[in-house]
């Protein structure tokens, strides 16, 4: 990247990515995370741990976004706006956090 300014764009990228990596650890799909620790896979606590983390992930860019007053929420619905307000990974966000889990968007993942 060089020693140019980072921008409003760059952050966007990074919380496009990090919503795509938390979709794809509450799918159990493959992550990178998964290449980091394979020998955990065995275990079961290791899907929440995994969802743990991209969740703390997507935390750190959207309050990197709010505080440099980046306009982050067009990238999620606004249910998923209040999740990420409320900051806490419950049940609700788990079980809730594509609208409709039957819809074409969240087959296509």
């Amino acid at each position: 990247m060089g020693k140019e300014p980072v921008s409003e764009q760059f952050f966007i990228d990074k919380l496009a990515a990090s919503k795509d990596h938390f979709e794809r650890a509450l799918d159990c799909k493959h992550t990178e995370f998964d290449d980091l620790y394979p020998y955990m896979l065995e275990h079961p606590q290791f899907f929440w741990y995994k969802r743990y983390v991209a969740w703390s992930e997507l935390l750190t860019i959207v309050s990197l976004c709010e505080e440099l007053t980046f306009s982050w929420k067009e990238l999620f619905t606004p249910k998923q706006v209040a999740y990420l307000n409320s900051r806490v990974m419950s049940a609700k966000v788990l079980d809730f956090w594509f609208e409709k889990n039957d819809s074409k968007e969240h087959a296509q993942r």
